[in-house]
């Protein structure tokens, strides 16, 4: 009884972790996004639903004031919370950055994806005035994608330096990215100076480790060739 069970545990293990489909639900996603759409046909040009339950709505960068204040306060919605904020870098689009925003409605236990779109000069409204949790959020796009939001209340980096130059999320910065910081004896003070890359930081040795320790290694065994019987001198 105990074997048949443990079975099949490994087997549901093995499975993959995706989300049944779920028709009523599915339906009426679709239902209250086009709901959605009726309502606000200026701002909202796209409403899809992904990952089988996943509502999305597409706006113009105009309607972000718009659409979130009627999420947050309409009575069949009420997407009170912004769990996240975030944007994606596509360099070969026109308009390169995607702003998403994921909301969550505690009193229907949904959630719903916003997205919108900008560029690296036009500047997209602060979602702040709609939600308080955009403040650090917004402060992270920026600080990450160089993404400019209009209103904000206190728009700087967040997470790097003092003096940072450049936006390390977007596709266009290099990897080791363009200085380098390190402490200095003689200042007494961290330092920031330009990257220099060290030959054996280029160098990627997909050997073994223990390769470069020979001496604690027996060495391998000389091979032994025994000489053959000679053949006998044809008659």
């Amino acid at each position: 009884m105990w074997a048949a069970a443990a079975r099949g545990l490994a087997r549901a293990a093995l499975r993959a972790t995706v989300r049944p489909k779920n028709e009523v639900e599915h339906k009426q996603l679709c239902a209250f996004g086009e709901y959605v759409a009726e309502i606000l046909p200026k701002y909202i040009q796209q409403v899809q639903v992904t990952c089988f339950n996943e509502l999305e709505l597409l706006i113009h960068p105009d309607g972000i004031i718009p659409v979130l204040t009627f999420l947050r306060d309409h009575t069949n919605a009420q997407f009170k919370s912004l769990a996240d904020l975030t944007a994606v870098d596509v360099p070969s689009r026109q308009y390169r950055f995607e702003i998403v925003y994921n909301l969550l409605s505690l009193r229907f236990n949904s959630r719903i994806r916003v997205k919108t779109y900008t560029d690296e000069l036009t500047p997209v409204d602060s979602a702040v005035p709609v939600h308080k949790a955009a403040n650090w959020y917004e402060r992270e796009v920026w600080d990450m994608y160089g993404v400019f939001f209009a209103n904000h209340p206190d728009l700087r980096r967040i997470l790097t330096d003092y003096g940072f130059e450049g936006h390390p999320f977007r596709k266009d910065f290099p990897l080791s990215g363009y200085v380098e910081v390190r402490y200095d004896d003689e200042v007494k003070r961290v330092v920031a100076e330009p990257v220099e890359l060290a030959q054996e930081f280029r160098k990627f040795d997909l050997n073994s480790p223990w390769e470069t320790f020979p001496a604690y290694r027996p060495a391998p065994e000389p091979l032994k060739i025994e000489a053959g019987a000679k053949k006998e001198d044809a008659k």
